[in-house]
């Protein structure tokens, strides 16, 4: 299993995916889930990817290959004009790679299903991420919906659904990412760290501001346990229900 969000904020862009790939309940690997590619001043467009991992690797090898492709070759994700056409594109290399793969009859939702999340900004737009489903359709995001999550999504949801402000800097919604993960992962054994964070602020077309969070890395272990104490108190501040 796997976790990615992406989040839309006033002033750019977050995502975050964890790494485990899991095959049994004693059999974990850490794997990236998390691909960029940029032009300097021109477009940043990143991808994460959850589902068959045989899927999403040849999909994400798929699309690297077509853009540095020879000039015969399909259009590359560098080459589209929108970001709109750059989910296009994802959504077709997605559910050609299936297809592919279930010769033997398996359909898009069996075990060679993938989802992919898809954001960025290319130079004349605004920065916008979208879900890909693995039939190759897809959906923008939205103020309505100001974010997305593929993999194990119902443990982490809550608290972004409670707190999440458009408005809120980049520090503040990285924090409120991490309380997500956490609590995913102190839920289901196939999601787990290092989990790897991108910030994008609109209009820089740069992936300078990456990172890898280790299980050892300071404030997310200072996250991790003040959330926890801090849900104790609210809850015992809260009144009893007399039976």
């Amino acid at each position: 299993m796997t976790y990615c969000i992406g989040m839309r904020l006033n002033h750019g862009l977050v995502f975050m995916s964890d790494t485990r790939t899991s095959a049994g309940v004693d059999n974990f690997a850490v794997s990236k889930k998390m691909f960029t590619w940029t032009v300097p001043d021109e477009r940043m467009i990143t991808i994460m990817t959850a589902g068959n991992l045989a899927t999403t690797q040849s999909m994400v090898s798929l699309l690297e290959e077509r853009s540095k492709a020879v000039e015969d070759r399909d259009p590359g994700i560098l080459l589209q004009p929108t970001m709109f056409q750059v989910a296009r594109l994802v959504g077709a290399t997605l559910k050609e790679v299936i297809a592919e793969s279930a010769t033997g009859g398996q359909t898009s939702d069996d075990q060679f299903g993938a989802s992919v999340i898809v954001g960025g900004q290319i130079k004349g737009g605004q920065p916008t991420i979208f879900m890909i489903y693995p039939e190759g359709n897809f959906i923008e995001i939205t103020n309505d919906t100001p974010f997305f999550q593929i993999g194990e999504t119902k443990y982490g949801k809550p608290i972004l659904v409670r707190a999440y402000d458009p408005a809120m800097s980049f520090e503040d919604s990285v924090k409120l990412l991490l309380v997500s993960f956490d609590s995913t992962v102190k839920s289901n054994l196939s999601v787990g760290l290092p989990f790897d964070l991108q910030v994008y602020e609109t209009d820089t077309f740069s992936d300078s501001r990456q990172k890898r969070i280790e299980s050892d890395d300071t404030v997310y272990r200072a996250i991790s346990n003040g959330w926890g104490d801090a849900l104790k108190e609210a809850f015992n501040s809260l009144p009893s229900y007399k039976v």
